[in-house]
């Protein structure tokens, strides 16, 4: 690979381990604009202050007592929540909706946990392959121009065809719904398909960092003098290992979801929706903790050895024997959540 590896920047609410702490009610003013994120080792950390000139200023949660003078005597408010928070394995936007409700934890609008509109936006062209079933049920061979999910919403709420008005009204019927509540009934379920997209985004970008990553090892295995080096030799299996295992996991599942998804267009009721809302639902955490983990690793990859010939093989190896493997156990053991519906 050639070209040169930039580090994902997402917008915070866009991020899968940046949790802007604006959206949880504390009452520590300086935390209040500040961000709880993972670091390479998969450790949540307080993130004060962060640019290109001083970099990132992280704090440890256990450190913030003593930082603000909280008293020793008592366990703070704010601390209780931020130790609550640090447990979640991901901070997406799906992962946190459920996580924060299992978990008790307070927020300020939960209308905020969603994609930024620019971010919806980039999804679009996975969003039309799971209502391409839907547009070909409707519209079928009918020429519509559909270039988002609010384009499909609103061919439903005012359809201008008359075989469309048609199907339209035996969809309502399938559904046992009013002809005028299909828009709204797409909309419940238009974010379970936006969190597909959004999945199968994060994973699609991070491909090119996987292979990376693999043909940096490379040279590590052929160093004349590394490749003596057992140990060094099981860390690079382990980290290759993973990376190839969780791609290839998380691959199969969306296929699943993909495929039950086609199913459901092919037989059409309430219930349906329901079973394949529920089914992709269940797995946002999981999906989430280990996408969460691959993109903090490759992140940190990235600005290490930003092209491919950024550092020599024991700089390499450093990185892979201190950073990299760190955590990566916590990727492992999210995946065996998975299992065969």
């Amino acid at each position: 690979m050639e070209e040169e590896l930039k580090a994902i920047a997402d917008s915070d609410m866009d991020s899968m381990f940046v949790l802007p702490l604006s959206i949880i009610p504390l009452e520590t003013p300086a935390l209040q604009s500040a961000k709880l994120i993972k670091n390479v080792r998969l450790q949540s950390v307080i993130e004060i202050f962060s640019d290109e000139q001083t970099g990132s200023g992280q704090v440890d949660i256990e450190s913030l007592p003593r930082m603000f003078n909280w008293s020793p005597d008592e366990l703070h408010p704010d601390h209780a929540i931020l130790r609550r928070l640090a447990l979640l394995p991901s901070y997406d936007v799906y992962s946190l909706r459920i996580s924060l409700r299992e978990h008790g934890i307070p927020v300020n609008d939960y209308s905020a946990l969603k994609l930024s509109p620019d971010k919806a936006n980039e999804l679009t062209k996975y969003m039309i392959m799971f209502t391409r079933p839907l547009m070909k049920l409707i519209y079928a061979e009918e020429a519509v121009n559909v270039e988002s999910y609010d384009d499909l919403l609103h061919l439903f709420r005012d359809p201008d065809v008359k075989k469309a008005r048609q199907r339209l009204e035996q969809m309502a019927n399938s559904l046992n719904i009013d002809i005028w509540d299909v828009p709204r009934f797409l909309e419940d379920y238009g974010d379970t398909f936006l969190s597909l997209s959004y999945f199968r985004h994060c994973l699609d970008r991070l491909e090119p960092y996987f292979s990376a990553c693999v043909d940096a090892m490379k040279p590590i295995r052929s160093h004349f003098q590394l490749r003596q080096d057992q140990g060094l030799m099981k860390t690079c299996d382990s980290i290759e290992d993973t990376i190839n295992n969780m791609s290839a996991s998380i691959t199969g599942r969306l296929e699943v979801f993909e495929k039950r998804t086609r199913e459901m267009w092919g037989n059409l009721n309430q219930e349906e929706f329901r079973q394949v809302k529920t089914l992709i639902e269940r797995y946002h955490i999981t999906i989430g903790a280990v996408l969460c983990g691959l993109t903090v690793k490759m992140n940190s990859f990235a600005r290490t050895f930003p092209r491919p010939n950024s550092g020599g093989p024991v700089k390499r190896a450093d990185f892979m024997a201190s950073e990299m493997i760190q955590g990566i156990g916590q990727i492992r053991q999210a995946e065996k959540t998975f299992s065969v519906s």
